[in-house]
């Protein structure tokens, strides 16, 4: 009886039906496990992509610099500075080359153009050079194109140079010491060996704040009419003759 009912038609089409409910079940699982295993996995993306910076949603957001309680530098206002101080005629004379750093200018001496940074003051040998304004003795050395000189500090960050000395400066004159406006320092020589073929004269420089200047700016009105007059030089070439 088994066997015949296991060889019957309605068996082999019961048997189907359960292999087939059992294909359907395991296809039915594995889809739902594949379905919560990309849930898990967008969830996942989604969440690592707000936790970037300058993300949301994934549309990138514009970034903002960090908000400091400090006061930007370039917002306080300047501090007020000593002012450069206005300069004193150096020694009596009449100017004989003025600044020029962009135009060169034809040198007696070396037979070429070049820069002048400064002016030359021709006045009388020995004629004597005094500060042209209040400071420091900077430095005392001899350069060797251009003889004995002496540096002064001032406020403003301002430096007069004095160039062409005498070898023999004034005397108690050190570096470090300070000058008074019209203190001595020294006498007009022929030591600046690149400026020796030109009349005796003092060469004198400026710097405010490391910057070459030309030191005329710094006169006033009265002392550049002195310098357009050669009273010093004519009387001393008087007295000479």
């Amino acid at each position: 009886m088994w066997k015949k009912w296991k060889e019957s038609k309605l068996y082999y089409r019961l048997r189907q039906i359960r292999v087939n409910r059992a294909v359907y079940l395991s296809s039915i699982v594995i889809l739902l496990a594949l379905a919560v295993v990309l849930a898990i996995t967008a969830a996942t993306n989604r969440a690592r992509r707000n936790e970037e910076p300058g993300q949301t949603g994934g549309v990138t957001q514009p970034t903002h610099p960090p908000v400091s309680d400090e006061t930007p530098t370039g917002g306080e206002p300047d501090l007020p500075t000593a002012t450069v101080p206005e300069l004193s005629l150096p020694v009596e004379g009449k100017l004989a080359k003025a600044h020029s750093a962009d135009v060169q200018v034809f040198s007696q001496t070396m037979q070429d153009f070049r820069v002048h940074l400064g002016i030359d003051i021709a006045t009388a040998a020995a004629a004597e050079v005094f500060a042209a304004a209040d400071g420091t003795v900077q430095k005392i050395w001899e350069d060797p194109m251009m003889g004995w000189c002496v540096a002064l500090s001032h406020s403003g960050d301002c430096v007069t140079v004095y160039k062409n000395l005498a070898k023999d400066l004034a005397e108690g004159l050190t570096e470090g010491m300070t000058v008074r406006q019209g203190q001595l320092l020294g006498t007009v020589g022929d030591t600046a060996m690149v400026e020796i073929a030109d009349e005796p004269h003092l060469h004198m420089e400026m710097t405010v704040k490391g910057l070459q200047m030309d030191p005329l700016d710094y006169f006033s009105a009265a002392v550049i009419a002195t310098l357009a007059e050669d009273t010093a030089f004519e009387s001393s070439v008087s007295e000479g003759k």
